[in-house]
């Protein structure tokens, strides 16, 4: 299990929003490229981008960004954020991103996203963003009518590489995680999920007793956790959250 660094851009810097609210968003550095240098040059084996202005209907205004740190940095990539059509899916495939996160898409457009995974094998997550045991989609704004079985379920056949999945409720809140939520929800992935397809979890990490909880689930096909305030506020180092992650205790 990896512990995956978060970098949310919003007007080009790195933000941190509370339960994914657009007006609640603090700036802890101006310059994304160099915050992703710093996470590959202390040994993060990938990095995790979403594009919140992209989520909230304002597309374009981090591409720059986006493409610098492309550019500046060689581990893997996962993106999300406002990718609602296949030409965006091919923008970024072209861009070099190594894996994108589908949410509203992968509700409102299947069919789609069902034939996107069979022509990119393994490189798109389908993102469960959950609230009050509800699906979220468009920047967290809606609730889709499917539920997540029925997402899992169609999705179980399909060359999709895993799931993310997101605690909205505690997302950017620093109060722990939720390890009754996120195993109820592995456990649905999971019971259906003959491909063994990955599962990325998002939302409350908080301190190295969160890994450690984590850890004690044994939770199948878990690939990484995002760290994302917890890291920006100075709770966690990533290198000892790694370590903790890969140790047998």
């Amino acid at each position: 299990m990896q512990i995956l660094p978060a970098i949310d851009l919003k007007n080009n810097s790195c933000v941190r929003l509370s339960k994914g609210e657009d007006t609640s968003s603090i700036v802890f550095n101006n310059n994304p490229t160099d915050q992703a240098i710093y996470f590959q040059d202390i040994g993060c084996k990938k990095l995790h981008i979403v594009d919140l202005d992209s989520a909230f209907g304002r597309p374009e205004v981090n591409l720059s960004s986006i493409k610098k740190i492309r550019k500046a940095i060689s581990i893997p990539i996962q993106l999300g954020g406002g990718i609602r059509t296949k030409n965006d899916v091919k923008k970024y495939f072209d861009l070099g991103i190594d894996n994108l996160i589908i949410g509203s898409m992968s509700v409102k457009q299947r069919e789609d996203v069902k034939d996107l995974s069979s022509t990119f094998r393994n490189k798109i997550y389908v993102s469960l963003d959950i609230r009050n045991d509800s699906v979220m989609i468009k920047g967290w704004k809606e609730k889709t009518d499917l539920s997540i079985e029925d997402l899992i379920s169609f999705y179980d056949n399909t060359f999709i590489r895993g799931y993310i999945v997101t605690d909205i409720e505690n997302d950017g809140m620093l109060r722990g995680l939720n390890t009754v939520f996120l195993k109820k929800i592995t456990d649905k992935i999971n019971n259906t999920n003959s491909n063994n397809k990955k599962i990325v979890l998002a939302g409350g990490l908080t301190n190295y007793d969160d890994l450690r909880n984590l850890k004690l689930l044994n939770i199948l096909n878990i690939e990484g956790i995002i760290s994302g305030k917890s890291f920006y506020v100075g709770n966690i180092d990533l290198k000892k959250a790694q370590k903790i992650l890969s140790s047998n205790g």
